[in-house]
């Protein structure tokens, strides 16, 4: 579906592939293993070239001239019947005969495909592409800086420079195929939720503050690398400066005005997809797909409300190891408001964030066998779209380590940002979350592309959540504070359990989930409305993060207990990494199966 593929080019982008030699075609191909690589390839192949922006940020430049057709009727019948055919000739290939790794890839491909195609289900489909724009995963989102020259696209050549003005084009486009997406929408009683497209205004309008020679866009036009001729460099200028001012610029004025003052005032001021046509049925498809599991909204809500009352008990022994006097409110109210706690300055954040990063690079070794290649560089959110992001996020590198993993941290409304969520948020999005796990897959030549560059959220964000856990063993969170700030992130991901299923299947409105997160943690009234925000924007996303963790720290314990003096942590993190993003029953399988081998061992 292409609202989880943005998702993913949004979380990932920066990554670029390595060529691999091309397999025969399936047809040929005459064992059950090579079939297999030649399916993956051939499939790998159309997925790059229905989908140009995927092949620009893995660093494939066949199609860097293009944009894509996507939301078109065309562009979703297209991915429909790749994935019936694509299916069709994996059951064709016996599983029995390939070997363990193969038959990873063969689960995890069928698996991936198979969720795919439920996606397209008319009335699924309809309940998304009615929807094709929000605050999160829009095109807008991502296109700045995708075209900024500090994201992936490259601009080394003059013809990169030129490729970019033609995806722009087709960006343009797009945006006005969408307000035809929101038009049939509104036919359909299909809305967004009003506060999600004032979000979404919100974001036009500062794209278009800042101007021709301010905007983003304009800006690999102010630092051109000397192969750029200067006749190339007065062209190019000229030609970027007239393309936002004359194309550019309107496009998004045309889809803000539409969004402003023909969409919003239609637009329903309910927050949950329980309340549209076809709404509940999509919401059980996306806990699905974004958990990987058979759990019903029911069995989350449930489970988050347990797990909010046991990190509740934990919080209660920092808060005493603290020497705190008062209740639990009470020191979640100090911990967000005693002013030793907020960051003195944005420069200030950044210090403590690359001190972090040097103790933990100090001590990593000790979990981990393999390190990825890619270094990672710590940088603010930029400022175009700080005020609606989360409090961090990661940017993938390349996989041969020439351009570096990004951690983003936000510094919009500092007083916000509390000093105490540092170290867990650093483990999460940087060392050894995100990073480790994104630049692991990518640069493991031996995984087929979709388990390299692709994955799902629960173990891409269930990993990053574990991750966090592991402070404890690496010598963090030792003060009271900091130990805080882990169990106080680790109830934001229990208490989206509760709120994303309360808002999209029990009728919670913004504001009762607003109160329930700041009743439960010492969030910031400021963070706890950008999550909610989000978990209405993308529903069921949320979902992932304790869903995977869970399920990483169970299979954990479970090899700890079996294994006893023959458990290695580096050994089981090398499991659970070394093959890409699993749903969660093959990573299951994997660990079971690694197992009973060391047992024989």
């Amino acid at each position: 579906m292409l609202r989880a593929a943005l998702l993913a080019v949004t979380l990932l982008s920066g990554t670029a592939a390595v060529a691999q030699p091309t397999p025969p075609p399936a047809a040929t191909a005459t064992t059950p293993a090579a079939q297999l690589k030649a399916l993956f390839h051939e499939s790998d192949e159309g997925q790059l070239k229905r989908n140009p922006i995927q092949a620009l940020v893995r660093g494939d430049p066949r199609y860097a001239n293009e944009f894509g057709d996507y939301i078109t009727d065309a562009y979703y019948a297209a991915e429909k019947q790749a994935a019936v055919d694509e299916l069709a000739a994996l059951a064709k290939i016996d599983r029995k005969a390939l070997n363990a790794n193969d038959r990873i890839s063969y689960d995890v491909f069928k698996w991936q495909r198979t969720t795919d195609l439920k996606g397209y289900d008319p009335a699924l489909l309809r309940t998304a592409t009615d929807r094709p724009i929000d605050h999160f995963s829009g095109f807008q989102t991502f296109m700045p800086d995708l075209s900024s020259g500090e994201g992936a696209a490259p601009f080394k050549t003059v013809a990169d420079y030129d490729n970019n003005l033609k995806r722009l084009a087709g960006y343009v486009v797009l945006l006005d195929r969408s307000i035809g997406r929101m038009q049939h929408g509104l036919a359909d009683g299909v809305t967004n939720p009003k506060l999600v497209m004032q979000n979404v205004v919100g974001q036009l309008d500062a794209l278009n503050a800042e101007g021709v020679e301010g905007s983003t866009f304009y800006k690999p036009v102010k630092k051109f690398p000397d192969s750029i001729p200067a006749a190339d460099r007065t062209r190019l200028t000229a030609a970027y400066a007239a393309f936002i001012r004359d194309q550019l610029i309107p496009a998004h004025t045309r889809l803000r005005d539409f969004i402003r003052d023909v969409y919003l005032p239609k637009a329903r001021t309910t927050v949950g997809l329980g309340a549209i046509p076809g709404g509940p049925a999509y919401y059980r498809y996306l806990v699905a797909s974004t958990t990987t599991t058979d759990m019903t909204p029911e069995a989350i809500h449930a489970l988050g409300l347990s797990e909010v009352d046991r990190i509740h008990a934990a919080e209660e022994k920092v808060k005493d190891a603290a020497g705190f006097k008062g209740t639990l409110a009470e020191f979640a109210n100090f911990m967000r408001t005693d002013p030793r706690f907020a960051p003195a300055t944005r420069e200030a954040m950044r210090e403590d964030f690359l001190a972090i990063d040097k103790r933990v690079m100090a001590v990593v070794g000790t979990e981990f066998s393999t390190i990825p290649k890619s270094a990672l560089e710590i940088r603010p959110v930029p400022a175009y779209k700080e005020k609606t992001e989360a409090a961090g996020s990661y940017q993938g590198g390349t996989p041969d380590g020439s351009r570096p993993g990004t951690f983003y941290y936000d510094a919009y409304d500092l007083p916000s940002r509390f000093t105490w969520g540092f170290e867990t948020l650093f483990l999460h999005e940087g060392i050894p979350g995100h990073h480790f796990q994104i630049s692991l897959a990518q640069e493991n030549t031996s995984l087929p592309a979709f388990q390299r560059f692709g994955g799902n959220t629960a173990y891409v964000e269930g990993w990053a959540l574990y991750s966090e856990s592991l402070g404890y063993e690496m010598g963090f969170y030792k003060d009271p504070y900091q130990d805080y700030g882990h169990l106080n992130d680790e109830i934001l991901r229990a208490m989206r359990l509760v709120v994303d299923t309360g808002i999209h299947s029990q009728g919670w409105t913004r504001d009762q989930a607003i109160k329930y997160m700041l009743d439960n943690s010492a969030m910031g009234k400021t963070d706890a409305t950008a999550e909610v925000e989000r978990y209405i924007a993308i529903p069921s996303q949320a979902l992932a993060y304790k869903v995977g963790q869970l399920t990483i720290r169970r299979l954990r314990t479970k090899a700890e207990a079996e294994l006893g003096a023959k458990f290695d942590i580096r050994a089981f993190h090398a499991q659970v990494l070394m093959s890409g993003a699993l749903p969660m029953a093959v990573l299951e399988s994997k660990i079971d199966d690694w197992i009973a081998a060391t047992k024989r061992t």
